[in-house]
């Protein structure tokens, strides 16, 4: 069953949903409603440019990392020692989510999701503190690349880098991207020890990839989510 949502702030019981975790169709994109659906396990997720409202989904089978259990593989931890680029978090907020929109061509793809509602919808939450992202920046003796996202006077580039939601301690991975190999991977390995180091309780990777399989993520039920996320809650 899939739920019409309206102007009040709800949502049903995910139990009822499709099996491919599509719960609701409607609403808006308010920061009330978007932060009820991730305390409540929901996200946003449909074709900008061939629906004309939110999907909301909520699947019963999780896929997260959790921050202790993060896998840097020995390539991956090489390529950390040779400290090549620079992570920084929160540094061009602006510049990682048009990224994530951009890269490979993904926003003039069938099906493309990262449009210009939710880039609005996600830098207001980032505003009011309630989205992050990681950076991954190359020094480069050419800042003026037309490749590069977000390119700084100081010779830097933005090679990579992930944003998400932050909530009762958890983190929400909406998306990330690379323009260099390993990009992405060293964004969430900083991400993990950072939220490691400040007792964070998991990252929500939506669905499980080969690349968040790689990096030490798991399957938990839908209660099993929510118990520790309510655990959090403060």
């Amino acid at each position: 069953m899939v739920w019409q949502l309206n102007n009040d702030l709800w949502f049903p019981d995910p139990q009822w949903g499709e099996a491919d975790g599509l719960v609701a169709i409607g609403g808006d994109l308010s920061v009330d409603r978007l932060l009820l659906a991730y305390s409540s396990g929901y996200f946003p997720w449909y074709a900008f440019n061939m629906e004309r409202e939110p999907h909301w989904y909520c699947p019963l089978d999780r896929y997260v990392i959790f921050p202790s259990q993060i896998h840097v593989s020995h390539s991956m931890r090489q390529l950390l020692r040779q400290q090549r680029y620079e992570v920084t978090a929160n540094q061009d907020f602006q510049g990682v989510i048009r990224g994530c929109s951009t890269a490979q061509g993904r926003n003039e793809q069938g099906g493309a999701w990262l449009g210009p509602d939710i880039i609005t919808a996600y830098t207001r939450l980032h505003r009011l503190g309630r989205a992050a992202s990681v950076e991954v920046w190359e020094t480069t003796g050419d800042a003026s690349s037309p490749s590069v996202p977000s390119p700084t006077a100081t010779g830097r580039r933005l090679v990579g880098g992930l944003y998400g939601v932050v909530l009762r301690h958890a983190f929400f991975g909406e998306s990330m991207f690379s323009l260099v190999p390993n990009a992405s991977k060293l964004a969430l390995i900083h991400l993990a020890r950072a939220m490691q180091s400040a007792g964070g309780l998991f990252i929500d990777c939506q669905f499980e990839t080969p690349l968040f399989r790689s990096m030490g993520g798991c399957h938990i039920t839908y209660a099993e989510y929510m118990q520790i996320l309510d655990a959090g809650h403060v």
